[in-house]
């Protein structure tokens, strides 16, 4: 009998007698022989020795294997003649038994103990792979000793040996040698534990590798490996490994792999603290599709993400989600919406959140009370920004600077200017400078309110203040001294905002066009000698204004130094301002103011006037008839951008001619004009029915100048040609019709007399126009009596004398001919 004892723990050697048998072994205790008793494992890797009177070969074996039997190579079994007995330290028999059966490795999973099969127990087949893993570490040899194990293992094994296995390499080495085994089926639990320890090891490419064989292992045998797929979304977004997250997030997406609702959240709150609130709300919209939905900690995010992008409608439907599942929303989430629907405008759901926020127990803090109010005054609602404002104060807060000028320039803008000087003066005495903003638009609105006290304290505060007032406020504050007619205080203001830098001839034109516009003459012309003297230029459109203010207000005299600054500053007299002038002779009355007019009408250095001194003179000064002298004139107006200035010149000038008895001279003109279409709608010829003279458009003296030229070409076409119509009609409506029908009514005219129209029948009209007296009438001239020439002028033009005019040419117009 062979005996051994056992000297040392932790390693196994065993010895024998029979040169044979040279298998000498270190292994575990589980491998001397699965027939020993729960005593006998306690004593496992042990060292054991044979006593010293028998001859011993030592030999240590570096590749163990496990034989208690030897196989010998004609396959016969060479079998132990004797029992061998295993003894403790104190000498003591622990076991005795025959050898164990040699078996295969790595092709059975069982041992032989005598001739019954003894299976492996998987703790044991898990201690010895951890065994073999922390020994060899990772790499060939390790894979080498894997291969050799003398049992075939299984996924249970490996997924335990992974969960023990604390090294990344040595854990993954192990996995990679277990997936080419032909045993090997893919298993999310091994997956799983992999992952766990890549990431405990923050080894993030090995990680993406390993998921790409997950989606291969999907795609390829249909594994189900969506735990795995989540956990690798999951591990990446916790380490803020925002691109690779996604694509793996996208990529699990498309290979169909389900998506939880933990890695959807997780994936939103990295997307919503890297700043990208789209891209996580893209991941929203895909997570409701999928039908999960957010924890309470991304709903504390992406609410106020959504409502801060605009999506008010999408916040407020998440909120409700919210507390439908009894999360508590905090106040981060209220505030985030009472200030998002304020700035929106919705100000009815900003107050209804609000409340609601007070109900929860939250109170309000500086800023919410600050974005309430400015929402508030935004929108216009100052009453309830004002109750806001109290409200604040009330909580013991205290407005900030921002939020003083705020309000005071919001009421100050409204017109609440009490209000607006009750928090500007709060606004001091809390200790707050007030802005020049503030300070401006207080004292714009009281200069729009016309309040010139109370303007002009505020701008000398802000001056004392050593604010330096806009152009708008300097502005604002000339525009309402002017319109007080305060000049030397405006005067006063003008030069302090020149010393102030800013460029004045536009203010000070300004000021003065108020005093145009207000009519005072007087002080407008103070104003200007004033800007004369400070070196002020204006423009050639207020010099005009002046000018024609002092033409309405008869000041001619005035008016004449302003033409010629007008005409010296090559501006052009046009033919409307001309017509003005002309129109002021037609009424004039005065002899001296006729000469200042004229000399007006001189200054203006207008082709018309020489046409009207032309006009006035004889055929052998002119060298040409007076018609073709006017055809000459009317041809060089360009009637694109001057027909309407010809058009009221001719009326004025008729006007004149008729006022002056130079009826010949008007009828060339009305001939003219209507040749060159200025009146195109004038006359109408409706063949034998009716033919119409419209002179409703016309002054009063070209109404009668058309009138005696139009009866004379009806009557030649009617007793020339024998054309006769059924009716003739001079419309002249309501203004024109009685100095028309007068002038008729002299030569018994056959025209009745009607609303606006006088009318006859055309046998009747050839009648009359056979009589000798009409023919003088309409070849010669219009009577020059006053009672029908001068009614409804002096209705037209109340300044005009009924005194008949002289039919001679004006002397101021002779002499400036001369000239």
């Amino acid at each position: 009998m062979l005996r051994c004892s056992i000297l040392y723990r932790r390693s196994l050697t065993r010895f024998s007698k029979n040169p044979n048998f040279g298998a000498s072994s270190t292994f575990s205790g589980r491998n001397l022989s699965p027939s020993i008793d729960s005593n006998v494992h306690n004593e496992l890797g042990r060292v054991f020795r044979f006593p010293c009177s028998i001859w011993y070969n030592y030999i240590t074996i570096q590749n163990p294997k496990f034989y208690c039997s030897e196989k010998l190579k004609s396959g016969a079994l060479s079998e132990w003649t004797e029992e061998i007995e295993y003894l403790d330290e104190s000498g003591s028999v622990m076991y005795t038994g025959k050898g164990v059966r040699s078996v295969e490795p790595g092709l059975d999973d069982h041992v032989m103990a005598g001739g019954i099969k003894k299976p492996f127990l998987n703790a044991s087949a898990v201690e010895k792979i951890v065994e073999i893993v922390k020994r060899w570490k990772w790499g060939p040899e390790m894979e080498t000793q894997l291969d050799k194990l003398q049992f075939v293992p299984n996924m249970t094994h490996i997924i335990q040996t992974l969960k023990i296995v604390n090294e990344s390499n040595e854990l993954v080495s192990l996995f990679q040698w277990a997936k080419r085994q032909p045993w090997y089926v893919p298993n999310d639990e091994c997956y799983l534990v992999v992952l766990d320890e890549l990431n405990r090891s923050r080894d993030f490419e090995r990680m993406r590798s390993l998921f790409e064989e997950i989606i291969r292992d999907f795609s390829d045998n249909g594994v189900s490996s969506f735990s795995s797929c989540n956990r690798v979304i999951q591990y990446l977004a916790k380490a803020e490994k925002l691109e690779l997250s996604f694509f793996c997030f996208k990529k699990a997406h498309e290979s169909g792999c389900k998506i939880d609702t933990q890695t959807y959240n997780t994936l939103i709150t990295l997307f919503l603290n890297k700043g990208l609130p789209y891209k996580a709300f893209e991941i929203y919209e895909s997570m409701e599709t999928a039908g999960c939905s957010l924890n309470g900690s991304t709903c504390e995010m992406m609410i106020p993400s959504l409502a801060k992008s605009g999506r008010l409608d999408g916040a407020v439907k998440l909120f409700q989600e919210m507390k439908q599942k009894n999360f508590r929303p905090s106040f981060s989430v209220f505030a985030t919406l009472v200030d998002c629907m304020g700035k929106a405008g919705r100000l009815d759901t900003s107050m209804k959140f609000y409340m609601e926020m007070q109900n929860f127990g939250y109170k309000s803090s500086a800023t919410l009370f600050v974005s309430l109010i400015e929402s508030h005054v935004k929108a216009g609602k100052l009453e309830s920004a004002l109750r806001l404002w109290e409200e604040m104060k009330r909580t013991g807060f205290r407005p900030n600077y921002g939020l003083y000028t705020m309000m005071v320039e919001s009421h100050a803008k409204s017109g609440k200017l009490e209000i607006a000087m009750s928090l500007f003066q709060d606004m001091e005495k809390v200790g707050f400078l007030p802005t020049p903003a503030t300070y401006s638009s207080l004292l714009e609105m009281h200069a729009a309110s016309g309040q010139v006290d109370h303007a002009m304290k505020l701008y000398n505060s802000m001056t004392n203040a050593g604010f330096r007032p806009g152009l708008s406020t300097y502005t604002a504050l000339l525009t309402l001294l002017a319109n007080k007619k305060l000049v030397d205080v405006a005067a006063k203001i003008l030069l302090e905002m020149k010393g102030m830098g800013y460029s004045v001839d536009v203010s000070a034109s300004d000021a003065l066009m108020v005093y145009i516009k207000d009519g005072s003459v007087d002080l407008a012309f103070r104003w200007l000698r004033f800007m004369e003297s400070s070196g002020l230029k204006t423009n050639n459109f207020i010099i005009r204004q002046l000018f024609e203010s002092c033409m309405k207000n008869g000041l001619y005299e005035s008016a004449k130094p302003l033409i010629e600054t007008y005409v010296n500053s090559a501006a052009k007299v046009d033919l409307i301002l001309y017509t003005s002038i002309l129109a002021h002779l037609v009424r004039c009355q005065d002899e001296q103011n006729e000469k200042h007019l004229m000399s007006i009408l001189s200054a203006t250095r207008h082709k018309a006037h020489s046409f009207m001194c032309g006009l006035f003179t004889g055929p052998e000064q002119r060298k040409q008839p007076v018609l073709s002298f006017v055809r000459e004139f009317f041809q060089g107006i360009n009637y694109e951008l001057e027909e309407g200035a010809a058009r009221y010149f001719v009326n004025v000038l008729l006007n004149y001619l008729v006022l002056m008895g130079q009826i010949n001279r008007a009828r060339c003109v009305w001939k003219v004009a209507y040749e060159n279409k200025l009146f195109p709608k004038a006359i109408v010829f409706d063949q034998h029915i009716a033919w119409s003279l419209d002179v409703r458009n016309l002054s009063v003296g070209a109404a009668l100048i058309a009138v005696v030229h139009t009866l004379h070409r009806f009557r030649k076409r009617m007793l020339y040609y024998g054309v006769v119509p059924r009716r003739i009609k001079l419309v002249s409506g309501p203004t024109l019709k009685i100095v028309v029908a007068q002038m008729l009514s002299s030569v018994d005219s056959p025209f009745e007399v009607s609303k606006v129209v006088l009318r006859a029948p055309g046998d009747c009209v050839l009648e009359w126009f056979k009589k000798p007296i009409v023919q003088q009438f309409l070849l010669n001239e219009i009577p020059s009596r006053a009672d029908i020439l001068m009614h409804k002028l002096n209705t037209l033009f109340p300044s005009s004398a009924p005194e008949i005019r002289s039919l001679s040419p004006p002397k101021p117009l002779a002499a400036m001919k001369n000239v």
